[in-house]
């Protein structure tokens, strides 16, 4: 089946293919380094403003240019959910039990979001950093195989007849490693910066619990 297919056909396809992950992969890394650094200066503006607000109720003044990013969102989640509480505690099963467990959960839920939010698109990277190596085996094997069966067939063993053909299968392989080696490093930069900005959110969800509940606990 594979004898009627030209062994030049076999490795461009290969090519093509890994030049269409190479693309996919910067295209991500770029993407991702600027989520990743658009969230965390995001965060560090709004985490300066709301601690230095008085009490949860002048959340809704900040400017727009501050009440960005993951904690803005946290925050604005847990103001809302204290509010409704308020007015549907005794009321409704989702408002039944200790506020603190019923605001922590909330809060989880809306982290959960944020995480998987910034998880978009790594695991495409992780796919393509494991698999470019195998893609770009594949065409130099194919490729292998077809420049024997054409050496047998010419029945010349002659340097210049079987380096060529092999060399140019080799390219793919090559390619193959190149393409993986971005998208391994890639994975593992935005791995780590997931696994910063979700600690940074967890102090901030317990700051803001320790803070929500002490200011409700005023209230009452």
């Amino acid at each position: 089946m594979l004898d009627n297919i030209s062994p030049q056909i076999i490795i461009d396809g290969t090519l093509y293919t890994l030049i269409f992950f190479s693309v996919i992969t910067w295209t991500l890394i770029l993407f991702k380094s600027w989520e990743f650094i658009k969230n965390k200066r995001a965060n560090v503006r709004f985490e300066e403003a709301f601690w230095d607000l008085s009490n949860l109720t002048q959340l809704t003044t900040l400017p727009d240019d501050v009440a960005l990013g993951s904690e803005a969102r946290l925050a604005y989640v847990g103001t809302v959910w204290l509010k409704e509480h308020e007015k549907a505690a005794g009321k409704q099963l989702k408002h039944a039990g200790n506020v603190n467990d019923l605001l922590e959960q909330q809060l989880r839920v809306q982290l959960q979001k944020e995480q998987h939010k910034l998880e978009f698109g790594l695991t495409l990277l992780a796919s393509i950093g494991s698999t470019s190596p195998f893609v770009g085996l594949f065409g130099t094997v194919l490729g292998i195989m077809h420049a024997m069966h054409d050496i047998t067939a010419s029945g010349s063993t002659s340097l210049d007849v079987v380096a060529g053909p092999i060399g140019d299968a080799l390219i793919a392989t090559a390619f193959g490693i190149a393409v993986a080696v971005p998208a391994v490093l890639g994975y593992n930069f935005a791995l780590r910066q997931l696994k910063i900005q979700r600690a940074t959110m967890e102090n901030f969800v317990t700051g803001f619990m320790t803070v929500a509940l002490d200011n409700k606990n005023t209230q009452d």
